[in-house]
C-alpha cells in the first residue's frame, strides 16, 4: 500500500530529526518541506503539525518551522524519563532474549564503533537507537515504547549535538555491559547498565 503524502513527509521528518539530521534550533519553512518531498503544503502542514504536538519541531504564526533547543531542565527532565521507561523495557524484554537477539545487538554495536571511528554522528545516533528499538521490541509493550520513541524524537538534535561536543566512545562500553546482562540473565545488572547509557550522555550535555 503506497503511502498519502502528509505520511510520507511525516515519516521523513520524523526520521531526520529524531537522528539528529536537524540541528537543535534549525528552520525550515512549509514550502520547503513541501518542494523537498514534492508535495503540496497542505500535506507539510500537517505532518509538521503532528511533530509539534510530538514535541519534535515548533510551529510559529508565520510559518517558520524550527527544531527546539532545549534548556538543562528539559534536557534533565527527558533524561529522568529514559532512566524511568527503558530499564522498564529492558527488564521485561529480558526473558525473550534468545541467542539470536544478543548476536543481532553484538552486530549493532560494532557498527556504532564503526560509526565513532568515522566520526559520522548521525549514523552513530541512529545506530545507537536501533540499538535499544531491537531490545526494547522483545518487551511486548508497545505502549511503552512509544512512549519513549517520543522522547528520542525530542532530544534527537541535542543527542547529535552531544555527540559532535564529546566524541566519546562510552555508549559502546556501556552496551557491552548491556550485552554482558543480557548473557547471564542478570535483571539488576541489566536495569543498572542500561540506565548508565540512557542517563549518561544527556545529563553530560546538561552538565
Amino acid at each position: 500500500m503506497s503511502l498519502t503524502a502528509h505520511e510520507r513527509v511525516y515519516r521523513g521528518l520524523r526520521a531526520r530529526v529524531m537522528h539528529g539530521l536537524v540541528a537543535p534550533g534549525a528552520s525550515m519553512t512549509l514550502r520547503g518541506i513541501a518542494a523537498e518531498y514534492g508535495v503540496s503544503t497542505t500535506p507539510a502542514r500537517e505532518a509538521v503539525r503532528r511533530l509539534v504536538a510530538e514535541g519534535a519541531l515548533k510551529l510559529s504564526a508565520s510559518g517558520r518551522v524550527s527544531t527546539p533547543e532545549l534548556s538543562n531542565e528539559r534536557i534533565e527532565e527527558l533524561a529522568s524519563l529514559r532512566a524511568l521507561l527503558e530499564p522498564e523495557l529492558a527488564s521485561r524484554a529480558l526473558p525473550r532474549a534468545h541467542i539470536a537477539l544478543i548476536d543481532r545487538m553484538q552486530a549493532i554495536n560494532n557498527v556504532i564503533d564503526e560509526m565513532i571511528v568515522k566520526g559520522d554522528a548521525a549514523g552513530y545516533v541512529r545506530t545507537n537507537l536501533e540499538f535499544h528499538r531491537t531490545l526494547y521490541l522483545r518487551a511486548q509493550a508497545p505502549a511503552m515504547l512509544g512512549l519513549i520513541e517520543t522522547v528520542w524524537l525530542q532530544s534527537g538534535p541535542t543527542m547529535r549535538a552531544l555527540y559532535q561536543r564529546l566524541q566519546r566512545r562510552q555508549a559502546a562500553e556501556n552496551h557491552r555491559k548491556i550485552i554482558a546482562a543480557l548473557k547471564a540473565g542478570d535483571n539488576p545488572g541489566l536495569r543498572l547498565a542500561v540506565r548508565m547509557d540512557v542517563t549518561q550522555g544527556l545529563r553530560m550535555l546538561a552538565g
